[in-house]
């Protein structure tokens, strides 16, 4: 697993080899004409497990950029459920192996409705890219690790370029907001391996506070899924309870668990949203839990209330879900070391759930 959190600078790079030349975007297996693109009305995403995450961030990249309505249900439920498919819908699937069977299944439930179908994997040949209309390989290599890595940063990056490109051909981007959130991706690899040239820092916070028993991951917007992503992760593999919750949604219901018993990761770049958050923050600091924040700048404010923090380099916002799962991957790995579990396997689990 470390290994393949390590690798994760050559797979983002790699997933957009090709992508990116001369200022443009190419994306033949989208398969849309311009006005085809235009017409779109919808686009649904289905997904499982942490491949759900990466579809949560593409569809806020989606809609931002793009002005394209998305939807995202959970694969498993997207097969059972009143599907309102029109011939202008777009469905996405995702899938690291291309044999996860609820995907698979909700794949041919949209085909049989009449709607295109691309898919999203890292395996040629397995049955997504021969089942669905057109696929999109991400190149992150072999994942031996039960766990989403590298694998699901490749995922993320597939999707913020499907996400441009779709904002290009619909003319719903600016030529100077596209080109500079392009420059932003072409560096991202370097960006992460900053990150990763930090994960000593990482180290230590996790030796502080893997005694804890109840974790709570926080973020807004475009950092929520990168909560939820890395409590997914603390759960595979350390074994501990851990809830990824929208900021906002904690006076609703879960601040009733949080003690001096609680770690509360917050992920709070400074964004359009930092402000809110950063509220949020000092309301579960006051019931006395302990705070770990991942920022992307020094501020004062969040060190009075955090009690650890670590800094991610700053990216523009719809970009900083990717910078801020790497810190949160090394979290959950050094908590499940300390803990003595065995990472690469971790009990209950399969690389590919290939049975429902």
């Amino acid at each position: 697993m470390l290994k393949e959190i390590f690798e994760q600078p050559y797979g983002t790079g790699e997933t957009m080899r090709g992508r990116l030349r001369a200022g443009e975007l190419y994306f033949s297996e989208i398969g849309l004409s311009k006005s085809e693109i235009r017409e779109l009305e919808k686009i649904h995403i289905i997904a499982c497990g942490s491949s759900y995450h990466a579809a949560l961030i593409g569809k806020q990249v989606i809609e931002k950029w793009a002005g394209i309505p998305v939807e995202v249900d959970f694969s498993s439920e997207y097969r059972y459920r009143d599907k309102l498919i029109g011939k202008n819908c777009l469905v996405v699937a995702v899938t690291q192996s291309g044999e996860t069977i609820d995907t698979l299944a909700a794949v041919r439930e949209a085909k049989s409705k009449g709607a295109r179908v691309i898919g999203i994997t890292n395996v040629v040949g397995s049955t997504m890219a021969r089942e669905a209309d057109s696929v999109i390989y991400t190149h992150a290599g072999p994942e031996i690790g039960v766990c989403a890595t590298k694998t699901f940063t490749a995922q993320i990056i597939i999707i913020y370029l499907m996400g441009l490109y779709l904002a290009d051909k619909n003319g719903k981007i600016s030529k100077g907001e596209f080109q500079k959130i392009v420059e932003e991706l072409r560096i991202i690899p370097d960006k992460i391996q900053n990150i990763l040239d930090r994960a000593g820092e990482i180290k230590l916070i996790a030796e502080r506070t893997y005694k804890f028993n109840c974790f709570l991951f926080l973020g807004r917007v475009y950092n929520l899924p990168a909560a939820m992503e890395g409590a997914l992760k603390l759960k595979e593999i350390s074994y501990i309870h851990a809830e990824g919750y929208p900021a906002g949604e904690m006076k609703h219901g879960p601040i009733a668990l949080t003690d001096e018993k609680t770690v509360v990761v917050g992920v709070m770049p400074f964004d359009s949203v930092y402000e809110k958050i950063l509220s949020n923050i000092q309301e579960v600091k006051s019931r006395k839990a302990t705070v770990f924040a991942i920022v992307s700048r020094k501020n004062k404010n969040t060190k009075k209330y955090a009690d650890y923090i670590f800094r991610i380099p700053e990216t523009v916002e719809g970009l900083y879900s990717i910078l801020a799962i790497i810190p949160l991957q090394l979290y959950s790995y050094y908590i499940a070391k300390k803990l003595n579990r065995n990472v690469d396997q971790p009990r209950n689990l399969a690389k590919s759930v290939t049975v429902e």
